[in-house]
This record gives structure tokens, sequence and C-alpha cells, in this order.
């Protein structure tokens, strides 16, 4: 083989590669500020270096954005010159006007149209199997790495998967969170994700406060933090899902396309199956100002035990 064919063959490989796609246009309305690119650790990193760090040593070739476009300009000054040789970065923006394929927004619209429509505005720049994450959820190294085994090997058009946390470790002492509750089969595939709002944890209890039942969740619950698995075939179900969304509920002003809304056609009505991936990682976010503390003693403690680096990108 010459040095020309190896090169080749290299670019072929690499561009197999799974991709992260990164949920960054949220408005952050609890949080009162842009939590996306809030400094939590000592070197200047937001929550998403780590995320990104993680997923370049776990094996991912590409680190896709979604932004609003007036955020274009900030993201890139934080993130370029940090990843710049490491990984490929692409910036895909969620504009409310994206792939409404005819339907007459409503000119009081302002709120994004939710997850399902960010992952759907990515369409035209990933043609490999990627994973879903929020910008400002710390997922921790494994799920990465079980997330990277399951695009190389598993995925398929009829075949995605979920990493579960266990509820215990995904509330705030800080206020209420909405989080999916995720319902098992026998075979333990994801059958359902159930939005509950409201929840709240006190004296060991887990309470949601949204009129559904059980009042009650067992700690244990697995719950979806929004890290998925995909095979590129969801985009196209993904836009005819939303043109059905459009019609139904498009002229509610703050109605939003979630990507659970996608799973359940998907495993209900399309044939598929969702895989749920347990993980030991731990898991920490950012819902409420008062939770940046806990965070950046969480990123201290991972970094007292050499699990990270204290500078990620220096070297």
């Amino acid at each position: 083989m010459n040095p020309d064919e190896f090169i080749i063959i290299s670019h072929k490989i690499n561009r197999m590669k799974p991709t992260l796609l990164i949920l960054a246009a949220g408005m952050a309305s609890r949080y009162g500020g842009m939590k996306q690119i809030e400094v939590f650790g000592p070197d200047n990193e937001t929550i998403m270096d780590y995320s990104i760090y993680d997923a370049i040593r776990a094996g991912f070739g590409k680190i896709v954005f979604i932004i609003r476009e007036e955020f274009a300009e900030k993201f890139k000054e934080i993130f370029e010159p940090k990843l710049k040789g490491r990984i490929e970065v692409d910036y895909v923006y969620q504009h409310l006007d994206a792939y409404l394929g005819g339907y007459n927004r409503p000119d009081d619209r302002t709120k994004p149209w939710g997850t399902a429509h960010a992952v759907l505005c990515a369409k035209e720049v990933i043609n490999e199997p990627f994973a879903v994450i929020n910008a400002d959820d710390f997922y921790g190294r494994d799920s990465f790495e079980k997330a990277v085994d399951f695009l190389n090997k598993d995925c398929s058009e009829k075949h995605y998967a979920i990493v579960g946390y266990q509820l215990k470790q995904t509330l705030s002492e800080h206020g209420t969170v909405n989080r999916g509750v995720c319902g098992t089969d026998a075979e333990g595939h994801l059958q359902s994700v159930v939005e509950r709002l409201n929840i709240s944890y006190k004296d060991g209890e887990v309470k949601c406060d949204d009129g559904l039942m059980p009042v009650h969740l067992d700690v244990n619950t697995i719950v979806s933090m929004n890290f998925w698995c995909f095979h590129p075939s969801i985009f196209s179900y993904s836009e005819n899902l939303f043109q059905q969304f459009l019609s139904e509920r498009g002229q509610e002003p703050k109605s939003e396309f979630f990507i659970p809304i996608v799973a359940d056609q998907f495993m209900h009505e399309g044939g598929g199956k969702i895989e749920i991936i347990p993980t030991s990682a731990i898991w920490f976010g950012v819902t409420y100002k008062e939770d940046a503390p806990a965070v950046r003693k969480a990123i201290n403690d991972l970094l007292a035990q050499a699990v990270y680096p204290s500078g990620l990108w220096r070297n």
C-alpha cells in the first residue's frame, strides 16, 4: 500500500466514526442566563468541554453544535481554539422557520420548536450514526464509551438506544425538575418515555406535582437525560412527524416537538426498538443558579481523583 492509498483509507475510516450532536439552543428560562457557556472548570471549562473531552477519548469523530444563530460568534470564539486539530466541528442553527414545509408559523411564536426539531435541523450535516446530548448536563465517561460501542456495533435503521440514569442521581435540591420516566418491556427495551413534571425530592421521597399517577416515584426509576443514540434514518422519520405535529399543535405558542414524541412513534408504529443502555456514570446538571456551586464541587472532586486533567485542552 502506498502512502496516498493509506491517507484515503484513513479518511474513510474517520468519516465513519459516530458524531456527537450537542443541543445548545435552549432558552434556559429557569436558569436566568446562558448556562450552556457558563464556566465551571478551573481552566474556564464549560460542562460541554467535559462532554466533548469524554467524546473524543471514547472515539467520536465529529462534534455538531445546535445553537441559535445570534450565539454563533460567541460559541466559535469559545470552542474553536480549544478543539482545532482535535476533532471536526460543525454548527447548525435552530431557526423557527426550518423544516416547516410550507406551514405558516404564528407571528407570535418565539419559543424554539423543541428538541426533536433541533435534531432535525442537523439533517444536512450528519450522515453517520450519532448521539444526542444536552449542552448543560454532565454525563460521565462511561456513558460516552457505551454509546460509541452501540453506535459502532448495533445501531441500525430499526435499532436505536438511550442511556438511562437512576432518578436519584438526577434531582436538584434547589427546585423541581422535569424528567422523562422510562417504561420497559420484559427484555429491557424502552416502551415509553413519560415526561413527568415538577419532580421534587424531600426527606428521601420523590414526588411529582403534575396531576399524573403515580404521584410518588421510586428513587431507582430509570429516566432519560436526553442522551440518545440514533441512526441517520431518524431525520426523514422526524421530518414526517413534525409536519403532523404542526398541523395538530403548531398554533399553540408554547408547544414543543420533543425527542420522546419521535421515539414513541418509532417504537409503536415504526417497527423499531430502542435499547436502554445502563450507565455507572454520575450525572449532574444546572437547572437553577443555585445548582452551580454543587456542579463546581463535583467537577473539582473528579479533578482530585484524576478523572480529568486540571486543564483539559492545555496539551
